[in-house]
């Protein structure tokens, strides 16, 4: 399987991690050797309840057995879609909120992008350096690493980069602005916070000039920050909410949420302002209704806040640096890229996950399933740290 993996499927790096999976079951994986290994990454914060969730499991049971893909999105009613957009629009308080189911992040940031154009009648997006929004041409237009887009050229035109957290650049929002986008936690950055209440100060000029504020929480969403938000954080509401990753319990799945007032813009005028054939499949959105109700019917939420806890504690190391992040979002900040690298790659020797960021060499990655137990965190630091102790 190795040798087909490396002949017939397209790569995306030079070096994949290339570990062969049989099989995977709550915070661990398996190789065809039946070896295991604890998942500290959860497919890129995607797997929320870990892996083979008996409850995400069901729910996808039960609707292939009534019917899957039936009709292109937006046509027929579809119980699984209207009990999703119902359960996400609940979560944003005191305004009539609609949502648009999507096929993954990406698209659900062109959707973004595209409705706050047609709300406002203007071109201009603001953006932020070192920023990350998805790997279609929209979304890469608004992504603010020049290395990864030069390739690409052109791309959207009509955007301009500010610095994260810098408040003197936000005047750089105008009239002419139809929306800033921002990650509420900038993640391939390094997982940088906003501070000094940066976002309500970007809101209040958003607020002044017509613009609107589009909040990228494909990761901080679902729970994984310890609220269901992750800009209830930093006491701000954006008008355009972006979801994906952690949606769908490890199903390909993403949305836009703006208000009803907004989102029927893109119903006429023109017609089938945003159309996609799979997006709210029903199995998917099966899976993703079944995620959501346990992430806030249980206290996996507030549980994050005390499992970040727990992880700091056991991961105090002289060779780590820093621990950035909040909740189950996290990064183990080392010297060098290089030896983050060897670190990962040592760390799955030893039966331990862990992964790089896009634009930080120098962090591992830690966002665990949110199921992830008290002991299975010890384990996981325990091993990390042996890691560093073989390099010292």
């Amino acid at each position: 399987m190795k040798s087909d993996f490396f002949t017939y499927q397209a790569q995306t790096s030079p070096y994949p991690l290339a570990m062969e999976v049989s099989h995977a079951k709550g915070s661990f994986i398996y190789d065809l050797q039946g070896k295991k290994y604890l998942d500290f990454v959860a497919g890129v914060s995607a797997n929320s309840l870990g892996h083979s969730h008996p409850k995400v499991v069901e729910a996808v049971k039960n609707q292939i057995d009534s019917y899957a893909h039936v009709m292109v999105y937006g046509e027929f009613i579809q119980k699984p879609q209207v009990d999703l957009c119902k359960i996400l629009a609940a979560t944003i308080p005191n305004k009539r909120m609609a949502v648009y189911i999507t096929n993954s992040g990406t698209e659900a940031t062109e959707g973004a992008l595209k409705l706050a154009k047609r709300v406002t009648k203007r071109a201009e997006i603001i953006a932020a350096k070192q920023s990350y929004h998805g790997n279609t041409q929209g979304s890469m237009s608004v992504s603010g690493v020049e290395r990864q887009n030069r390739a690409f050229r052109p791309l959207i035109p009509g955007i301009r980069f500010i610095t994260f957290n810098n408040e003197e650049e936000i005047e750089l929002v105008t009239e002419n602005t139809a929306a800033i986008i921002l990650e509420t936690i900038q993640g391939g950055a390094g997982f940088i916070e906003p501070e000094n209440g940066y976002f309500t100060k970007v809101k209040k000029r958003c607020e002044e000039v017509g613009a609107l504020l589009i909040l990228d929480e494909i990761q901080t969403g679902i729970g994984r920050t310890g609220t269901f938000w992750g800009f209830e954080n930093y006491n701000v509401t954006p008008d355009i909410i972006i979801t994906g990753k952690g949606l769908g319990g490890g199903l390909p799945i993403g949305a836009f949420i703006a208000s009803f007032e907004h989102m029927n813009l893109l119903k006429d005028n023109p017609k089938l302002g945003h159309i996609s054939t799979f997006a709210a499949n029903p199995v998917i959105t099966a899976a993703a209704n079944a995620t959501v109700h346990e992430i806030l019917e249980t206290n996996l939420i507030p549980d994050c806040v005390r499992k970040e806890q727990l992880i700091r504690k056991h991961l105090q190391h002289p060779k780590i640096k820093e621990i950035r992040g909040r909740g189950l979002m996290l990064i183990a900040l080392l010297e060098t890229p290089e030896f983050a690298t060897k670190v990962v790659y040592r760390c799955l020797e030893k039966g331990l996950i862990l992964f790089f960021l896009l634009f930080e060499g120098r962090a591992l990655r830690i966002t665990p399933p949110l199921t992830i137990s008290d002991d299975e965190i010890v384990l996981g630091c325990s091993i990390l740290i042996n890691v560093l102790n073989e390099f010292e």
